[in-house]
């Protein structure tokens, strides 16, 4: 045991290091659950908008719908005016929501705002819309 808090003092660096990289894991394993919404495949968010009442939200840039294209049915509130268009989605509040961007950080973002505004079934496009094209699915220009 003495070994070891020796080892502790005189290399703190490394010690510190893997703390923070053990923080960093567990938060990737368990982060969608400690942040209320589920980070899904392309596949996964087909059959989840195959369902009734489901919404696709799309919260990128107008110049990123223009350059990576736009997926067919989706919602379109950028993330910047989430806050204060989220009223208009109050009827969507029980239903699903699949939201994504363009690669899936700040779709994460918006999930996270939709939790705390009450929204129950909440989904980010893990990837975003980068993910979806590369799975194949069909985007217009």
């Amino acid at each position: 045991m003495q070994d070891l808090s020796s080892f502790a003092v005189n290399h703190w660096e490394l010690v510190a290091a893997f703390i923070i990289t053990f923080i960093m894991l567990i938060f990737n394993i368990f982060g969608d659950q400690l942040r209320g919404f589920e980070s899904i495949s392309p596949e996964a968010a087909v059959r989840i908008l195959n369902g009734e009442n489901t919404l696709l939200l799309d919260v990128r840039t107008k110049d990123e719908l223009s350059k990576d294209g736009k997926i067919e049915n989706a919602s379109y509130i950028p993330l910047n005016q989430l806050k204060e268009k989220i009223d208009s989605l109050e009827n969507h509040r029980s239903d699903p929501v699949v939201v994504v961007c363009r690669s899936g950080q700040r779709s994460g973002v918006a999930c996270s705002q939709m939790k705390k505004n009450g929204f129950q079934k909440v989904y980010n496009l893990k990837g975003g819309v980068l993910s979806w094209k590369s799975a194949g699915l069909p985007v217009s220009y």
